[in-house]
């Protein structure tokens, strides 16, 4: 286990925290009030932290190293510190004992109401553009309040770390046992509002489900749109809500995460979540004719058992990546691909899709893409750098170039006159690797120290911009920019829709040739080296005009998203329509 924590990106945090916690202990048997001081600020500091970084939270969960032990054992220094260095009277060492003793009580009893009220909560499906006639299930408890349930609850007796150094300072200890009644007063007031919460929906628990199977089967939806990822991963869900409403059939967009489908994109298709796997396979889908799946996740189990549909899978984007050709692709009964590459994709890959159920349907997503040269410009030579994420695996290193490139190729664009440059990293950048995230945070800084604006809701202007919003989205981006900087994924792919030139991203610096054939997405881009000592002359010969890659594209657009003719979003129709009946 800690062979494993040395390895992970939280790993200095997490030794960090543990070890301030140890010196707090130490510092209070011994009435160390300075050494105390430091060690709390160092574990406060650190307990915020991880409140942003689950993976470290996780971690120390699997180690044994909980929540509830780390609040232990700061209450535990608290105490020692304070009889220790003011030998308090009996009364006031009852209460500085009692309260954080009571306010750890409180928070057992807030995650059993909490859990309480799941069970009628978990029952309900949350709806969008569904009429439910007035029932809305089992009453929720405030967001604020759940976001301190249970073990998370003792968080406020962090306020008793800086209370103990006031009270030894003062030689009083009124600070501590006032800090410690506050945080319980808040505590009783965390332990009401769930109580209420629960006794108001007692009884209620399942009102909406019903509702939901009448509307299911009044309305006939015959196609669907699953998606049971996490709000992290919610824009490959986004990316087919148009395609789909398009088709004109009954459709349904199926969801399982609360968060995700609050944070699922505007439409007007109507959207269920159910999140309780049981409340789902309870619902009769009988008049589902077709099921399309956005990505591979185990919860697809779900409506993958219902024996009268046909279940295809159409993915978030097609590239070179592995994750293109997973064989969890073998359960859907057909693979929906934009062209003929994703076709030899899983024929080379030997994971065992049989070429009859791949199905080639272009991608409906690009029809407002701009092809090159179709709209007049009035900007400045615009340079796209839309790196992918770190992956999912420690071992791949070269998966994105925001860690080994990501400084040098934005510091040059930056560096070249009349050049402005939108960054656009992956939604998941930094969400696996702390190098990751910090070389991500340094490339905002500096975006913004050259003047550009990090937060960017519109493309317009000459400022250079960060995008990272929902809006605006990859495909706008793609309509203000003459040259693309990438790494291997789906962004290339589509990018090939606007016929505008193109970089690829080598860090681990293949040989040429050996590159595009292990990546045939690359073969009409230019390569860019981990030292970018080719970026300039790039962005010079591009930006003249005098782009030898031009024939290249146009070859490969066709080998990588299909032909113009007929329209991918009429192809996507009518093999619909084919399912559908």
């Amino acid at each position: 286990m800690f062979s494993k924590l040395r390895r992970q990106p939280d790993a200095g945090l997490i030794g960090a925290l543990l070890l301030s916690y140890a010196v707090m202990v130490l510092a209070g048997a011994l009435g160390w009030v300075i050494p105390f001081a430091l060690a709390g600020l160092a574990a406060i500091g650190g307990e915020l932290t991880l409140l942003r970084r689950p993976a470290g939270a996780e971690l120390l969960e699997k180690a044994g190293i909980g929540q509830l032990h780390r609040h232990l054992a700061r209450d535990l220094a608290v105490v020692l510190l304070i009889v220790t260095a003011l030998r308090p009277g009996p009364t006031a060492l009852v209460l500085v004992l009692l309260l954080p003793a009571v306010l750890l009580a409180l928070a057992l009893g807030t995650g059993v109401l909490a859990r309480l009220g799941e069970r009628g909560a978990a029952a309900v499906a949350f709806v969008r553009n569904i009429d439910l006639g007035g029932s809305s299930g089992a009453p929720r408890p405030p967001a604020w309040a759940v976001a301190v349930e249970g073990e998370r609850l003792p968080l406020l007796n962090l306020l008793l770390v800086p209370a103990a150094v006031v009270a030894v300072l003062a030689d009083e200890v009124a600070p501590v046992v006032l800090t410690a009644a506050v945080t319980l007063v808040a505590g009783a007031l965390v332990a009401a509002v769930l109580a209420l919460t629960w006794l108001r929906g007692r009884g209620r628990a399942t009102s909406a489900l019903p509702v939901v199977q009448s509307w299911l089967a009044r309305e006939q939806p015959d196609l669907a749109l699953y998606f049971a990822g996490p709000v992290k991963d919610v824009y490959q869900a986004n990316m087919w809500l148009a395609p789909v409403e398009a088709t004109g059939r009954r459709a349904v967009v199926l969801m399982r995460q609360e968060e995700a489908f609050r944070a699922l994109a505007d439409t007007r298709l109507p959207v269920v979540c159910v999140p309780a796997g049981t409340d789902f396979m309870n619902l009769e889908l009988g008049s589902l004719r077709a099921a399309l799946y956005v990505a591979n996740v185990g919860a697809n189990i779900h409506l993958l058992r219902e024996p009268g549909v046909k279940h295809v899978f159409v993915g978030h984007g097609d590239s070179d990546k592995q994750a293109s050709v997973n064989p969890y692709s073998k359960v859907y009964d057909e693979v929906w691909v934009a062209g003929p590459a994703g076709r030899e994709r899983y024929a080379l890959s030997g994971v065992g899709v049989l070429d009859r159920d791949i199905v080639e349907i272009g991608r409906p997503q690009l029809a407002g893409v701009h092809t090159f040269g179709s709209a007049a410009t009035d900007r400045p030579f615009t340079v796209l750098y839309a790196p992918t994420w770190e992956g999912w695996l420690e071992e791949e290193v070269y998966h994105t170039s925001v860690v080994l490139m990501g400084e040098r190729i934005v510091a040059g664009l930056i560096a070249t006159p009349g050049v402005r440059v939108i960054y656009k990293p992956h939604p998941l950048t930094g969400s696996r690797s702390a190098k990751a995230r910090s070389v991500n945070d340094r490339i905002v800084r500096r975006i913004r120290a050259a003047g550009g604006q990090t937060d960017a809701t519109s493309l317009t202007g000459r400022a250079h911009l960060v995008v990272t919003g929902r809006a605006p989205g990859l495909f706008d981006c793609f309509n203000q920019t003459d040259l693309l900087v990438s790494d291997i994924s789906s962004v290339v792919s589509d990018f090939m829709q606007s016929q505008r030139p193109y970089v690829v991203a080598n860090p681990a610096g293949l040989p040429e040739d050996e590159f595009r054939r292990r990546y045939p997405t690359a073969r009409a881009a230019y390569l860019l080296g981990a030292d970018c000592g080719e970026l300039a002359k790039i962005v010079a010969v591009t930006r003249a005009g005098d782009d030898p890659m031009t024939e290249a594209r146009r070859e490969l657009k066709t080998y990588l998203l299909g032909p113009d003719e007929p329209n991918p979003m009429d192809r996507f129709r009518a093999e619909v329509d084919r399912l559908c009946g």
